[in-house]
Protein backbone atom coordinates (compact mmCIF):
# COMPACT_ATOMS: atom_id res chain seq x y z
CA UNK A 1 0.00 0.00 0.00
CA UNK A 2 1.51 3.52 -1.31
CA UNK A 3 1.09 6.48 1.31
CA UNK A 4 -1.50 7.74 -1.11
CA UNK A 5 -3.37 5.08 -0.97
CA UNK A 6 -3.20 4.64 2.51
CA UNK A 7 -4.19 8.32 3.54
CA UNK A 8 -7.14 7.99 0.99
CA UNK A 9 -8.18 4.84 2.67
CA UNK A 10 -8.03 5.96 5.70
CA UNK A 11 -9.74 9.83 5.10
CA UNK A 12 -12.20 8.53 2.26
CA UNK A 13 -15.06 8.10 4.67
CA UNK A 14 -14.59 11.36 6.29
CA UNK A 15 -14.30 13.40 3.43
CA UNK A 16 -17.44 11.71 1.97
CA UNK A 17 -19.36 12.54 4.31
CA UNK A 18 -18.67 16.01 4.88
CA UNK A 19 -18.58 16.85 1.01
CA UNK A 20 -22.19 14.78 1.04
CA UNK A 21 -23.80 17.49 3.79
CA UNK A 22 -21.96 20.21 2.03
CA UNK A 23 -23.34 19.68 -1.07
CA UNK A 24 -27.18 18.96 0.81
CA UNK A 25 -26.08 22.54 2.40
CA UNK A 26 -25.58 24.02 -1.23
CA UNK A 27 -29.03 22.63 -2.41
CA UNK A 28 -30.74 23.93 0.81
CA UNK A 29 -29.25 27.38 0.24
CA UNK A 30 -30.29 27.31 -3.52
CA UNK A 31 -33.75 26.33 -2.48
CA UNK A 32 -33.80 28.94 -0.01
CA UNK A 33 -32.44 31.88 -2.49
CA UNK A 34 -35.05 31.15 -5.04
CA UNK A 35 -37.90 31.57 -2.38
CA UNK A 36 -36.60 34.43 -0.46
CA UNK A 37 -38.97 36.70 -2.35
CA UNK A 38 -41.59 34.64 0.16
CA UNK A 39 -39.59 35.67 3.08
CA UNK A 40 -39.99 39.00 5.06
CA UNK A 41 -36.27 40.97 5.54
CA UNK A 42 -36.02 40.27 8.86
CA UNK A 43 -36.39 36.68 8.80
CA UNK A 44 -33.81 36.75 6.43
CA UNK A 45 -31.29 38.88 8.45
CA UNK A 46 -32.09 36.50 11.25
CA UNK A 47 -31.66 33.36 8.99
CA UNK A 48 -28.21 34.74 8.09
CA UNK A 49 -27.18 35.07 11.47
CA UNK A 50 -28.03 31.81 12.35
CA UNK A 51 -25.93 30.79 9.38
CA UNK A 52 -22.74 32.34 10.87
CA UNK A 53 -23.21 30.05 13.99
CA UNK A 54 -24.85 27.25 12.58
CA UNK A 55 -22.82 26.09 9.79
CA UNK A 56 -19.60 25.96 11.32
CA UNK A 57 -20.93 23.98 13.96
CA UNK A 58 -22.74 21.47 11.73
CA UNK A 59 -19.54 20.40 10.28
CA UNK A 60 -17.24 20.72 12.93
CA UNK A 61 -18.88 18.15 15.73
CA UNK A 62 -19.34 15.27 12.93
CA UNK A 63 -15.92 16.07 12.16
CA UNK A 64 -14.47 15.27 15.54
CA UNK A 65 -17.55 12.22 16.04
CA UNK A 66 -16.37 10.84 13.32
CA UNK A 67 -12.51 10.70 14.30
CA UNK A 68 -13.63 9.25 17.50
CA UNK A 69 -15.51 6.87 15.83
CA UNK A 70 -12.60 5.76 13.40
CA UNK A 71 -10.13 4.76 15.79
CA UNK A 72 -9.94 1.45 15.60
CA UNK A 73 -10.27 1.67 12.05
CA UNK A 74 -7.55 4.23 11.87
CA UNK A 75 -5.16 2.27 14.23
CA UNK A 76 -5.78 -1.14 12.00
CA UNK A 77 -4.57 0.76 8.96
CA UNK A 78 -1.70 2.56 10.67
CA UNK A 79 -0.19 -0.80 11.59
CA UNK A 80 -1.30 -2.11 8.61
CA UNK A 81 1.16 0.14 6.70
CA UNK A 82 3.78 0.43 9.45
CA UNK A 83 3.57 -3.94 8.81
CA UNK A 84 3.36 -3.86 12.21
CA UNK A 85 1.50 -6.95 14.44
CA UNK A 86 -2.04 -6.43 14.40
CA UNK A 87 -4.02 -8.35 17.21
CA UNK A 88 -7.25 -10.02 16.84
CA UNK A 89 -9.31 -7.79 19.13
CA UNK A 90 -7.92 -4.79 17.09
CA UNK A 91 -8.97 -6.62 13.61
CA UNK A 92 -12.23 -7.54 14.75
CA UNK A 93 -13.25 -4.46 16.30
CA UNK A 94 -11.73 -2.51 13.04
CA UNK A 95 -14.12 -4.35 10.73
CA UNK A 96 -17.02 -4.48 12.70
CA UNK A 97 -16.63 -0.30 13.38
CA UNK A 98 -16.07 -0.40 9.43
CA UNK A 99 -19.06 -2.00 8.04
CA UNK A 100 -21.14 -0.09 10.72
CA UNK A 101 -20.14 2.98 9.63
CA UNK A 102 -22.12 3.89 6.71
CA UNK A 103 -24.99 3.82 9.01
CA UNK A 104 -23.23 6.05 11.28
CA UNK A 105 -22.53 8.99 9.24
CA UNK A 106 -25.73 8.85 7.80
CA UNK A 107 -27.58 8.93 11.07
CA UNK A 108 -25.36 11.93 12.48
CA UNK A 109 -25.73 13.59 9.45
CA UNK A 110 -29.58 12.90 9.79
CA UNK A 111 -29.89 14.48 13.74
CA UNK A 112 -27.56 17.48 12.22
CA UNK A 113 -30.40 17.87 9.76
CA UNK A 114 -32.86 17.43 12.03
CA UNK A 115 -31.47 20.05 14.47
CA UNK A 116 -31.21 22.31 12.03
CA UNK A 117 -34.58 22.05 11.03
CA UNK A 118 -35.89 22.91 14.48
CA UNK A 119 -33.37 25.52 15.18
CA UNK A 120 -34.40 27.34 11.76
CA UNK A 121 -38.10 26.87 12.42
CA UNK A 122 -37.87 27.73 15.73
CA UNK A 123 -36.53 31.25 14.69
CA UNK A 124 -39.43 31.39 12.39
CA UNK A 125 -41.83 31.36 15.21
CA UNK A 126 -39.96 33.45 17.27
CA UNK A 127 -40.20 36.45 14.83
CA UNK A 128 -44.26 35.54 14.25
CA UNK A 129 -44.01 34.08 11.33
CA UNK A 130 -47.33 31.70 9.63
CA UNK A 131 -47.98 28.32 10.32
CA UNK A 132 -47.27 27.56 6.64
CA UNK A 133 -44.38 28.95 6.32
CA UNK A 134 -42.62 27.38 9.83
CA UNK A 135 -44.09 24.45 7.88
CA UNK A 136 -42.63 24.17 4.25
CA UNK A 137 -39.46 25.46 6.01
CA UNK A 138 -39.27 22.19 8.74
CA UNK A 139 -40.23 19.85 5.67
CA UNK A 140 -37.88 21.39 2.97
CA UNK A 141 -34.81 20.79 5.49
CA UNK A 142 -36.37 17.55 6.53
CA UNK A 143 -36.70 15.73 2.50
CA UNK A 144 -33.53 17.56 1.66
CA UNK A 145 -31.33 15.94 4.53
CA UNK A 146 -33.41 12.66 3.83
CA UNK A 147 -32.31 12.67 -0.06
CA UNK A 148 -28.84 13.83 1.64
CA UNK A 149 -28.04 10.88 3.88
CA UNK A 150 -29.98 8.52 1.48
CA UNK A 151 -27.37 10.01 -1.60
CA UNK A 152 -24.29 9.84 1.39
CA UNK A 153 -25.14 6.40 2.24
CA UNK A 154 -24.48 4.93 -1.30
CA UNK A 155 -21.64 7.05 -2.05
CA UNK A 156 -19.96 5.54 1.33
CA UNK A 157 -21.20 2.28 0.04
CA UNK A 158 -19.77 2.61 -3.01
CA UNK A 159 -16.21 3.87 -1.73
CA UNK A 160 -16.60 1.26 1.42
CA UNK A 161 -16.85 -1.65 -1.82
CA UNK A 162 -14.63 -0.07 -4.23
CA UNK A 163 -11.76 1.24 -1.73
CA UNK A 164 -12.30 0.22 1.50
CA UNK A 165 -12.91 -3.31 2.33
CA UNK A 166 -10.56 -4.96 0.38
CA UNK A 167 -7.93 -4.22 2.43
CA UNK A 168 -9.99 -5.30 5.96
CA UNK A 169 -11.39 -8.23 3.98
CA UNK A 170 -8.79 -9.36 1.15
CA UNK A 171 -10.92 -13.53 1.85
CA UNK A 172 -14.61 -11.83 1.90
CA UNK A 173 -16.44 -13.08 5.02
CA UNK A 174 -18.11 -9.64 5.14
CA UNK A 175 -21.32 -11.55 6.73
CA UNK A 176 -19.84 -13.02 8.79
CA UNK A 177 -18.70 -10.23 11.43
CA UNK A 178 -20.40 -10.26 14.38
CA UNK A 179 -22.47 -7.14 15.65
CA UNK A 180 -22.81 -5.33 11.87
CA UNK A 181 -25.85 -3.97 10.45
CA UNK A 182 -27.32 -4.84 7.31
CA UNK A 183 -29.84 -3.54 4.92
CA UNK A 184 -31.52 -5.65 2.73
CA UNK A 185 -31.21 -4.85 -1.36
CA UNK A 186 -35.37 -4.83 -1.31
CA UNK A 187 -34.28 -1.31 1.84
CA UNK A 188 -31.73 -0.13 -0.70
CA UNK A 189 -33.97 -0.04 -3.23
CA UNK A 190 -36.93 1.70 -1.61
CA UNK A 191 -34.74 4.15 -0.21
CA UNK A 192 -33.61 4.69 -4.11
CA UNK A 193 -37.06 5.40 -4.97
CA UNK A 194 -38.24 7.98 -2.08
CA UNK A 195 -35.17 9.56 -2.34
CA UNK A 196 -35.14 9.85 -6.58
CA UNK A 197 -38.99 10.01 -6.82
CA UNK A 198 -41.07 10.40 -4.44
CA UNK A 199 -39.74 12.80 -2.05
CA UNK A 200 -38.77 15.23 -4.95
CA UNK A 201 -42.26 15.16 -6.53
CA UNK A 202 -43.53 15.92 -2.79
CA UNK A 203 -41.21 19.01 -2.84
CA UNK A 204 -42.29 20.45 -6.45
CA UNK A 205 -46.06 20.07 -4.75
CA UNK A 206 -45.43 21.55 -1.63
CA UNK A 207 -43.95 24.41 -3.59
CA UNK A 208 -47.03 24.32 -5.64
CA UNK A 209 -49.56 24.34 -3.37
CA UNK A 210 -48.40 27.74 -2.11
CA UNK A 211 -48.39 29.48 -5.37
CA UNK A 212 -50.80 32.60 -5.20
CA UNK A 213 -54.34 31.98 -5.99
CA UNK A 214 -55.07 32.75 -10.02
CA UNK A 215 -56.91 36.07 -9.39
CA UNK A 216 -53.85 37.16 -6.88
CA UNK A 217 -50.48 36.05 -9.09
CA UNK A 218 -48.39 38.63 -10.39
CA UNK A 219 -46.68 38.14 -13.58
CA UNK A 220 -43.47 38.37 -11.39
CA UNK A 221 -44.45 36.09 -8.66
CA UNK A 222 -45.84 33.38 -11.62
CA UNK A 223 -42.06 33.77 -13.32
CA UNK A 224 -40.42 32.93 -9.56
CA UNK A 225 -42.32 30.23 -9.17
CA UNK A 226 -41.76 29.06 -12.67
CA UNK A 227 -37.59 29.65 -11.64
CA UNK A 228 -37.88 27.83 -8.05
CA UNK A 229 -40.09 24.57 -9.64
CA UNK A 230 -37.30 24.44 -12.73
CA UNK A 231 -34.14 24.89 -10.23
CA UNK A 232 -35.83 22.31 -7.78
CA UNK A 233 -36.27 19.62 -10.94
CA UNK A 234 -32.89 20.59 -12.32
CA UNK A 235 -31.28 19.70 -8.65
CA UNK A 236 -33.70 16.71 -7.90
CA UNK A 237 -33.04 15.10 -11.42
CA UNK A 238 -29.18 15.38 -10.68
CA UNK A 239 -29.54 14.19 -7.43
CA UNK A 240 -31.53 11.11 -9.52
CA UNK A 241 -29.19 10.41 -12.17
CA UNK A 242 -26.85 10.40 -9.15
CA UNK A 243 -28.22 7.70 -7.02
CA UNK A 244 -29.17 5.87 -10.37
CA UNK A 245 -25.30 5.62 -10.62
CA UNK A 246 -24.55 4.77 -7.51
CA UNK A 247 -26.82 2.54 -6.67
CA UNK A 248 -26.59 0.42 -9.98
CA UNK A 249 -23.25 0.25 -9.46
CA UNK A 250 -22.86 -0.85 -5.65
CA UNK A 251 -25.40 -3.62 -7.40
CA UNK A 252 -24.70 -4.91 -10.41
CA UNK A 253 -20.62 -4.80 -10.25
CA UNK A 254 -20.80 -7.86 -7.66
CA UNK A 255 -23.11 -9.32 -9.27
CA UNK A 256 -21.42 -9.04 -12.76
CA UNK A 257 -18.19 -10.52 -10.78
CA UNK A 258 -20.59 -13.53 -9.54
CA UNK A 259 -21.74 -13.79 -13.26
CA UNK A 260 -17.88 -14.05 -14.25
CA UNK A 261 -16.82 -16.65 -11.65
CA UNK A 262 -19.85 -19.11 -12.02
CA UNK A 263 -19.25 -18.86 -15.95
CA UNK A 264 -15.71 -19.89 -15.01
CA UNK A 265 -17.01 -22.62 -12.63
CA UNK A 266 -18.80 -24.13 -15.75
CA UNK A 267 -15.74 -24.34 -17.97
CA UNK A 268 -13.99 -25.95 -15.35
CA UNK A 269 -11.96 -23.47 -14.15
CA UNK A 270 -12.46 -23.22 -10.05
CA UNK A 271 -9.46 -20.47 -9.23
CA UNK A 272 -11.06 -17.85 -9.55
CA UNK A 273 -12.62 -16.06 -6.57
CA UNK A 274 -15.45 -13.46 -5.91
CA UNK A 275 -14.22 -10.75 -4.56
CA UNK A 276 -16.77 -9.85 -1.51
CA UNK A 277 -16.97 -6.40 -0.79
CA UNK A 278 -20.40 -6.25 1.46
CA UNK A 279 -22.35 -8.04 3.76
CA UNK A 280 -25.91 -7.93 1.97
CA UNK A 281 -27.25 -10.92 0.13
CA UNK A 282 -24.76 -10.60 -2.79
CA UNK A 283 -21.76 -10.76 -0.23
CA UNK A 284 -23.31 -13.68 1.25
CA UNK A 285 -23.64 -15.25 -2.40
CA UNK A 286 -19.99 -14.50 -2.97
CA UNK A 287 -18.76 -15.82 0.01
CA UNK A 288 -21.13 -18.77 -0.81
CA UNK A 289 -19.75 -19.51 -4.57
CA UNK A 290 -16.64 -19.20 -2.90
CA UNK A 291 -16.82 -21.83 -0.79
CA UNK A 292 -18.26 -23.86 -3.59
CA UNK A 293 -15.40 -23.08 -5.81
CA UNK A 294 -12.83 -23.72 -3.02
CA UNK A 295 -14.92 -27.50 -2.88
CA UNK A 296 -14.68 -27.98 -6.74
CA UNK A 297 -11.22 -26.95 -6.93
CA UNK A 298 -10.71 -29.71 -4.06
CA UNK A 299 -12.93 -31.82 -5.63
CA UNK A 300 -11.02 -31.53 -9.29
CA UNK A 301 -7.74 -32.19 -7.35
CA UNK A 302 -8.87 -35.69 -5.95
CA UNK A 303 -10.31 -36.39 -8.70
CA UNK A 304 -7.06 -35.61 -11.09
CA UNK A 305 -4.91 -37.71 -8.03
CA UNK A 306 -8.09 -40.50 -8.74
CA UNK A 307 -7.25 -40.74 -12.37
CA UNK A 308 -3.74 -41.13 -11.75
CA UNK A 309 -4.34 -43.37 -9.72
CA UNK A 310 -6.23 -45.44 -11.51
CA UNK A 311 -3.29 -45.33 -14.20
CA UNK A 312 -0.86 -46.75 -11.75
CA UNK A 313 -3.20 -49.40 -10.14
CA UNK A 314 -4.20 -50.32 -14.32
CA UNK A 315 -0.30 -50.58 -14.76
CA UNK A 316 -0.27 -53.04 -11.89
CA UNK A 317 -2.41 -55.67 -13.73
CA UNK A 318 -1.44 -58.07 -16.76
CA UNK A 319 -0.98 -56.05 -19.71
CA UNK A 320 -2.27 -58.89 -21.80
CA UNK A 321 -4.07 -62.55 -22.30
CA UNK A 322 -1.28 -64.84 -21.50
CA UNK A 323 -1.06 -67.48 -23.41
CA UNK A 324 1.60 -70.07 -22.67
CA UNK A 325 2.33 -73.76 -22.79
CA UNK A 326 -0.37 -75.81 -21.79
CA UNK A 327 -3.20 -73.38 -21.06
CA UNK A 328 -4.40 -69.58 -21.97
CA UNK A 329 -5.84 -66.80 -19.38
CA UNK A 330 -7.28 -63.60 -19.92
CA UNK A 331 -8.54 -61.44 -17.10
CA UNK A 332 -10.57 -58.31 -16.32
CA UNK A 333 -11.33 -55.76 -13.20
CA UNK A 334 -13.77 -53.01 -13.39
CA UNK A 335 -14.41 -50.59 -10.95
CA UNK A 336 -17.44 -49.15 -9.61
CA UNK A 337 -14.83 -46.11 -8.77
CA UNK A 338 -11.83 -44.63 -10.20
CA UNK A 339 -9.89 -47.39 -8.00
CA UNK A 340 -10.64 -50.10 -6.33
CA UNK A 341 -9.58 -53.48 -4.23
CA UNK A 342 -10.28 -56.17 -6.82
CA UNK A 343 -6.95 -57.72 -8.23
CA UNK A 344 -5.92 -60.42 -10.17
CA UNK A 345 -2.64 -61.38 -11.53
CA UNK A 346 -0.82 -63.83 -13.21
CA UNK A 347 2.37 -64.81 -11.94
CA UNK A 348 5.39 -66.97 -13.05
CA UNK A 349 6.80 -69.47 -10.66
CA UNK A 350 9.72 -72.30 -10.71
CA UNK A 351 8.89 -75.51 -10.15
CA UNK A 352 10.94 -78.57 -9.59
CA UNK A 353 9.79 -80.16 -13.08
CA UNK A 354 9.47 -77.15 -15.22
CA UNK A 355 7.57 -73.89 -15.19
CA UNK A 356 4.90 -73.13 -13.42
CA UNK A 357 1.55 -70.17 -13.43
CA UNK A 358 0.19 -68.83 -10.24
CA UNK A 359 -3.34 -67.19 -10.61
CA UNK A 360 -4.51 -65.11 -8.20
CA UNK A 361 -7.80 -63.62 -7.81
CA UNK A 362 -8.96 -60.96 -4.71
CA UNK A 363 -11.12 -58.65 -3.14
CA UNK A 364 -10.18 -56.26 -0.42
CA UNK A 365 -12.87 -54.98 1.55
CA UNK A 366 -14.29 -51.46 1.01
CA UNK A 367 -13.80 -49.26 -2.26
CA UNK A 368 -11.54 -46.07 -3.32
CA UNK A 369 -7.90 -45.48 -2.53
CA UNK A 370 -7.58 -47.33 0.74
CA UNK A 371 -8.64 -50.56 -1.02
CA UNK A 372 -6.18 -50.21 -3.63
CA UNK A 373 -3.36 -48.87 -1.54
CA UNK A 374 -3.61 -52.89 0.01
CA UNK A 375 -4.32 -54.43 -3.57
CA UNK A 376 -1.23 -52.97 -4.34
CA UNK A 377 0.58 -54.25 -1.30
CA UNK A 378 -1.03 -57.70 -1.57
CA UNK A 379 0.63 -58.01 -5.17
CA UNK A 380 3.98 -56.65 -4.23
CA UNK A 381 4.28 -59.11 -0.81
CA UNK A 382 2.48 -62.04 -3.05
CA UNK A 383 5.07 -62.14 -6.33
CA UNK A 384 7.85 -61.02 -3.81
CA UNK A 385 6.96 -64.49 -2.12
CA UNK A 386 5.98 -66.65 -5.38
CA UNK A 387 9.42 -66.46 -6.42
CA UNK A 388 10.84 -68.50 -4.33
CA UNK A 389 10.04 -71.86 -3.79
CA UNK A 390 7.49 -73.31 -1.54
CA UNK A 391 3.32 -74.77 -1.79
CA UNK A 392 0.21 -72.74 -2.06
CA UNK A 393 -0.31 -72.70 1.58
CA UNK A 394 3.07 -71.71 2.59
CA UNK A 395 2.91 -68.60 0.26
CA UNK A 396 -0.58 -67.62 1.13
CA UNK A 397 0.79 -67.76 4.81
CA UNK A 398 3.85 -66.03 4.41
CA UNK A 399 1.78 -63.48 2.38
CA UNK A 400 -0.64 -63.43 5.46
CA UNK A 401 1.77 -62.79 7.82
CA UNK A 402 3.02 -59.87 6.58
CA UNK A 403 -0.40 -58.07 5.54
CA UNK A 404 -1.64 -58.61 9.40
CA UNK A 405 1.08 -57.31 10.37
CA UNK A 406 1.00 -54.20 8.13
CA UNK A 407 -2.87 -53.39 8.37
CA UNK A 408 -4.31 -55.79 11.07
CA UNK A 409 -4.79 -53.25 13.56
CA UNK A 410 -6.82 -51.12 10.70
CA UNK A 411 -9.80 -53.80 10.22
CA UNK A 412 -9.18 -53.62 6.43
CA UNK A 413 -8.85 -57.45 5.10
CA UNK A 414 -8.42 -59.15 1.40
CA UNK A 415 -10.29 -62.39 0.89
CA UNK A 416 -7.79 -64.45 -2.34
CA UNK A 417 -8.22 -67.38 -4.67
CA UNK A 418 -4.59 -68.45 -5.06
CA UNK A 419 -4.33 -71.15 -7.83
CA UNK A 420 -1.23 -72.77 -9.18
CA UNK A 421 -1.41 -74.27 -12.50
CA UNK A 422 1.54 -77.31 -12.90
CA UNK A 423 1.09 -77.83 -16.92
CA UNK A 424 3.79 -80.33 -16.89
CA UNK A 425 1.74 -82.70 -14.29
CA UNK A 426 -2.33 -81.34 -15.50
CA UNK A 427 -2.37 -80.59 -12.13
CA UNK A 428 -4.22 -78.23 -9.74
CA UNK A 429 -3.09 -76.77 -6.67
CA UNK A 430 -4.76 -73.71 -4.46
CA UNK A 431 -5.59 -72.63 -1.09
CA UNK A 432 -9.09 -70.27 -0.42
CA UNK A 433 -8.49 -67.71 1.68
CA UNK A 434 -12.35 -66.79 2.52
CA UNK A 435 -13.03 -66.44 -1.23
CA UNK A 436 -15.60 -67.75 -3.78
CA UNK A 437 -14.48 -71.05 -4.75
CA UNK A 438 -12.97 -71.08 -8.40
CA UNK A 439 -15.45 -73.16 -11.28
CA UNK A 440 -14.32 -75.81 -13.45
CA UNK A 441 -15.71 -77.05 -16.20
CA UNK A 442 -15.86 -79.85 -18.58
CA UNK A 443 -17.26 -80.02 -21.47
CA UNK A 444 -16.74 -83.49 -22.18
CA UNK A 445 -19.60 -84.25 -19.36
CA UNK A 446 -21.06 -80.88 -19.17
CA UNK A 447 -20.42 -80.85 -15.52
CA UNK A 448 -18.99 -78.08 -13.19
CA UNK A 449 -17.07 -78.37 -10.53
CA UNK A 450 -16.52 -75.75 -7.77
CA UNK A 451 -12.76 -75.44 -6.33
CA UNK A 452 -12.96 -75.45 -2.79
CA UNK A 453 -11.75 -75.29 0.72
CA UNK A 454 -11.27 -73.55 3.81
CA UNK A 455 -9.48 -70.63 5.22
CA UNK A 456 -9.31 -67.41 6.47
CA UNK A 457 -9.02 -63.94 4.64
CA UNK A 458 -5.67 -62.31 4.54
CA UNK A 459 -5.14 -59.61 6.96
CA UNK A 460 -6.76 -60.85 10.37
CA UNK A 461 -4.85 -63.47 11.85
CA UNK A 462 -1.12 -64.15 11.41
CA UNK A 463 -1.44 -67.57 12.76
CA UNK A 464 -4.09 -68.86 10.57
CA UNK A 465 -3.23 -71.18 7.75
CA UNK A 466 -5.25 -72.00 5.03
CA UNK A 467 -5.32 -75.65 3.99
CA UNK A 468 -3.84 -76.78 0.56
CA UNK A 469 -6.19 -78.14 -2.15
CA UNK A 470 -4.67 -80.17 -5.23
CA UNK A 471 -6.79 -81.96 -8.47
CA UNK A 472 -4.64 -83.73 -10.75
CA UNK A 473 -6.14 -84.95 -14.34
CA UNK A 474 -6.91 -81.87 -15.87
CA UNK A 475 -7.79 -82.18 -19.81
CA UNK A 476 -7.36 -79.99 -22.75
CA UNK A 477 -10.73 -77.80 -23.38
CA UNK A 478 -11.92 -77.20 -19.69
CA UNK A 479 -12.47 -74.14 -18.19
CA UNK A 480 -11.87 -72.44 -15.27
CA UNK A 481 -13.47 -69.04 -13.74
CA UNK A 482 -12.11 -67.50 -11.08
CA UNK A 483 -14.18 -64.15 -9.85
CA UNK A 484 -14.99 -61.82 -7.42
CA UNK A 485 -18.93 -61.68 -5.96
CA UNK A 486 -19.70 -58.07 -7.75
CA UNK A 487 -20.17 -60.73 -10.90
CA UNK A 488 -22.70 -63.08 -10.03
CA UNK A 489 -24.61 -60.33 -7.00
CA UNK A 490 -24.64 -57.72 -10.57
CA UNK A 491 -28.29 -56.40 -10.22
CA UNK A 492 -30.19 -54.86 -12.75
CA UNK A 493 -32.70 -51.57 -12.95
CA UNK A 494 -35.32 -54.12 -11.98
CA UNK A 495 -33.32 -55.71 -8.36
CA UNK A 496 -32.95 -58.91 -10.10
CA UNK A 497 -29.46 -60.96 -10.19
CA UNK A 498 -27.22 -61.72 -12.78
CA UNK A 499 -26.61 -64.99 -10.83
CA UNK A 500 -23.81 -67.60 -11.61
CA UNK A 501 -26.47 -69.76 -13.32
CA UNK A 502 -26.09 -66.68 -16.22
CA UNK A 503 -22.26 -67.47 -16.18
CA UNK A 504 -22.70 -71.34 -16.61
CA UNK A 505 -24.69 -70.49 -19.48
CA UNK A 506 -22.18 -68.48 -21.42
CA UNK A 507 -19.56 -70.81 -20.64
CA UNK A 508 -21.52 -73.97 -22.10
CA UNK A 509 -22.16 -71.68 -24.78
CA UNK A 510 -18.69 -70.54 -25.24
CA UNK A 511 -16.43 -72.87 -24.40
CA UNK A 512 -14.85 -73.65 -27.93
CA UNK A 513 -13.79 -70.61 -28.10
CA UNK A 514 -10.33 -68.72 -26.40
CA UNK A 515 -10.30 -67.92 -22.42
CA UNK A 516 -10.20 -64.17 -23.83
CA UNK A 517 -13.56 -64.61 -26.22
CA UNK A 518 -15.33 -66.37 -23.34
CA UNK A 519 -14.28 -63.68 -21.03
CA UNK A 520 -15.64 -61.19 -23.16
CA UNK A 521 -18.93 -63.07 -23.89
CA UNK A 522 -19.62 -63.00 -20.10
CA UNK A 523 -18.75 -59.06 -19.49
CA UNK A 524 -20.85 -58.12 -22.81
CA UNK A 525 -23.57 -60.01 -21.39
CA UNK A 526 -23.20 -58.44 -17.51
CA UNK A 527 -23.06 -55.46 -19.05
CA UNK A 528 -26.33 -55.26 -21.23
CA UNK A 529 -27.85 -56.95 -17.94
CA UNK A 530 -27.30 -54.50 -16.13
CA UNK A 531 -29.12 -51.91 -18.58
CA UNK A 532 -26.94 -48.54 -17.03
CA UNK A 533 -27.74 -49.68 -13.38
CA UNK A 534 -25.10 -48.50 -11.05
CA UNK A 535 -22.38 -50.60 -10.66
CA UNK A 536 -22.49 -51.41 -7.04
CA UNK A 537 -19.45 -53.07 -6.71
CA UNK A 538 -16.07 -54.09 -8.34
CA UNK A 539 -15.86 -56.93 -10.94
CA UNK A 540 -12.92 -59.01 -11.56
CA UNK A 541 -13.32 -62.13 -13.63
CA UNK A 542 -10.53 -64.49 -15.27
CA UNK A 543 -10.70 -67.46 -17.34
CA UNK A 544 -8.11 -69.90 -17.79
CA UNK A 545 -8.52 -72.39 -20.55
CA UNK A 546 -6.79 -75.96 -20.76
CA UNK A 547 -4.89 -76.92 -24.18
CA UNK A 548 -2.66 -79.65 -23.23
CA UNK A 549 0.47 -81.22 -21.05
CA UNK A 550 3.76 -79.42 -21.84
CA UNK A 551 6.67 -82.36 -21.92
CA UNK A 552 8.34 -82.59 -18.98
CA UNK A 553 11.87 -80.74 -19.06
CA UNK A 554 15.37 -82.96 -18.08
CA UNK A 555 17.55 -81.35 -16.40
CA UNK A 556 21.67 -82.07 -16.75
CA UNK A 557 22.71 -84.23 -13.91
Amino acid sequence: MSRFVYLWVKNSFLFSALISNAIGVAVILFLTQQSAYMLPSEILRMTHRIDRFFMPVSFIVPFVLILLYERPIRDYLKRSYQKQPLSEDLVREARRKLLNEPFFLIGLSFCIWMAAALIYCGAFWVQGSGWDLIQRAFFRSFYTGLITVTVAFFVLEFILQRRVAPYFFPNGGLSATPGTLRIRIRTRLIAFLLASNIIPLIAILQDLGCAPAAGEASLQSMEQLRVIVSGQVFVFMAVGIWLTFLVSSNLTRPLGEITDVLRQVKDGLFETRVRVTSNDEIGYAGDVINEMTEGLLERDRIKQSLTLAKEVQQSLFPRQALKTDGFEAAGRSIYCDETGGDYYDFIPMVGSDGPKWGVAVGDVSGHGIPAALLMATVRSSLRQRASHPGAADRIAADVNRQITSDVGHSGEFITMFFLVIDPVKMELEWVRAGHDPALLYDPSTDSFEELGGTGLALGIDEKCLCSSHRRSGILPGQVILLGTDGLWEAVNPQGKMFGKQSIYNIIRENCALSANEILESILTTLEKFQAGAKREDDVTLVILKVEGAVKRRHHPG
